[in-house]
């Protein structure tokens, strides 16, 4: 388990808990390894009920660690597997949302099966400011669940939205104050856990999800990797992040050849 993410396990229900505040919770390649050590585990322990995943210090997460992102194709596969892994838990999964969930915090809170906020929440799916390629697996579950127009304001604008426009364009399933939204997930978590039949939802679960399974055809996802990785987008993008100005983007078309 990485120094920055931790499982706490007490009466069925476990949280996993991403605890790197300073950075409101930036996910390192570390920590995305660790998460999906920690759902391949919870999914395997039958005493557990329900799995949350939350942030410490008022933020859930802030996305990808910039200085992790260029760790190439295992960087890639390790993301990948944190993201299916928490999706494949066959009992209920809640992510508690609070302050930032950007980029990589979206792929983990759209990866659970339900959202709670409170009314700090600020939401953004980036790519867009880094000039980098949204993962085909993480944009179909972001289509599944908002629908593609909303995915697509998101995607092309990488605008912050607050939890209101969350919950209009279904991003998050409740949205509480912040006085009385932990009180409303414990409450929440506790009916699922000690007064309703796991039965039920373990096979309302895979039943619901084997009806809105989509797929990004693979061969799509890999065209636009190669565009990306052919562009100079994405080494402006991080390096304008760092040097916190306007980037410079310079990409002005596919390659030709790779439509033939």
């Amino acid at each position: 388990m990485s120094d920055h993410v931790a499982v706490e396990t007490a009466d069925h229900v476990a949280t996993i808990w991403l605890d790197r505040p300073e950075k409101r919770n930036a996910m390192t390649l570390e920590m995305w390894r660790a998460v999906g050590d920690a759902a391949v585990e919870l999914a395997a322990d039958r005493d557990v009920r329900v799995v949350v995943v939350r942030g410490r210090g008022g933020h859930f997460c802030a996305g990808a660690d910039v200085n992790s992102v260029g760790s190439g194709d295992d960087y890639a596969a390790t993301n990948r597997r944190a993201e299916v892994m928490l999706a494949a838990i066959p009992k209920p999964t809640v992510a508690f949302l609070t302050g930032s969930c950007i980029g990589g915090g979206a792929q983990l809170a759209f990866a659970c099966d339900l959202r709670i906020a409170d009314t700090s929440l600020r939401v953004g799916v980036t790519p867009a400011r880094l000039g980098i390629v949204y993962p085909g697996h993480s944009v179909e579950r972001l289509v599944r669940a908002i629908g593609p127009s909303a995915a697509k304001h998101l995607l092309f604008s990488a605008e912050l939205v607050d939890s209101e426009h969350a919950l209009r364009i279904g991003f998050v399933d409740e949205v509480h104050d912040p006085s009385a939204a932990e009180e409303r997930l414990h409450a929440f978590v506790d009916v699922i856990a000690h007064k309703r039949s796991a039965l039920t939802q373990q096979a309302s679960k895979a039943m619901v999800d084997a009806t809105t399974e989509g797929m990004v055809d693979p061969s799509l996802t890999r065209r636009w990797f190669v565009e990306m990785e052919r562009s100079n987008d994405p080494i402006e993008g991080v390096t304008a992040f760092i040097e916190k100005r306007d980037p410079a983007f310079t990409w002005d078309g596919p390659d030709p050849e790779q439509n033939r």
